[in-house]
């Protein structure tokens, strides 16, 4: 079938694009995109934008095929995912944020879907319990950044329908031993994640792929490459990696770290780091 955006090939086995529009997701990179329903999760210190999310999740699935989301959150992937026609499954630990989530859902009249489960759990003990997925996408915790001192370097725009940067304060994800953003060093948070990864590995259909959405930070005032970390320890399971996208944030405002001294970079971008399940 032929239309203005292209023509859709029969033997297109990864999502549901036409030509056209499958070579224009293929770019290293893309802007961040904002819609009026990403609002109500302001009151989450990181969220996703639906937006962003609806673009990964139709580059590499099909409809009514399952995204998982082990650091779900605010439920961003569970609106991005129900917009397309695609099931999903999110874990998280915090109660809080499960229902932050289930309002945002009823808010679109999504009540009750049998199209999507949010659990409330440590993902390393929830995600064997799962049945098999098609895609995954996440954002984990950034080891500890959001209990640092830079108390109020975001500013809140939300009366105007968004926020300028990625939190207010220093509010943090939970006090628990076991979430990613209470690991003692940064070494430790990599193995949790690591440990959190391999299970989800095992659940991803084969073939099927993976994106891990994170920025680099600073770790004790030094800057981190994290996404070399991330590719080798995805790479150390089995995924084989596939490129990063970088999602542009040009919104966010500039501060003056380190001047007139020493040169510390703004953070204006995100990597999508994306793997493949590859069979052997």
């Amino acid at each position: 079938m032929t239309d203005i955006v292209g023509r859709y090939d029969d033997r297109n086995k990864l999502n549901d694009l036409t030509g056209k529009e499958w070579l224009k997701s293929t770019k290293s990179f893309f802007l961040s995109k904002k819609c009026i329903d990403d609002k109500p999760a302001f009151n989450h210190p990181a969220p996703f934008l639906i937006k962003d999310i609806e673009r990964m999740i139709s580059l590499f699935t099909k409809e009514r095929m399952t995204v998982l989301d082990p650091f779900m959150g605010s439920g961003t992937t569970t609106l991005a995912s129900y917009n397309l026609n695609r099931k999903s499954i999110g874990i998280d630990l915090s109660k809080e944020y499960k229902q932050l989530a289930l309002k945002r859902f009823k808010q679109k009249g999504i009540i009750g879907s049998k199209d999507f489960k949010y659990i409330v759990g440590d993902s390393l003990k929830e995600i064997p319990k799962l049945n098999a997925v098609d895609y995954i996408i996440t954002s984990p915790p950034y080891h500890n950044i959001l209990k640092n001192n830079s108390n109020g370097l975001r500013k809140d725009s939300s009366v105007k329908g968004y926020r300028s940067g990625s939190r207010i304060g220093v509010k943090y994800y939970s006090d628990k031993q076991n979430d990613l953003g209470n690991q003692k060093s940064y070494n430790d948070f990599l193995l949790l994640f690591q440990k959190i990864m391999e299970q989800a590995f095992n659940k991803l259909r084969s073939n099927k792929y993976c994106s891990i959405v994170i920025s680099n930070f600073t770790v004790d005032k030094k800057e981190i490459c994290v996404q070399a970390d991330v590719i080798k320890l995805l790479c150390d399971i089995g995924f084989e990696f596939v490129g990063t996208i970088i999602l542009l944030q040009d919104n966010k405002p500039l501060y003056p770290f380190g001047y007139p001294y020493s040169f510390k970079i703004n953070h204006m971008h995100q990597n999508i780091i994306n793997f493949k399940k590859t069979e052997k």
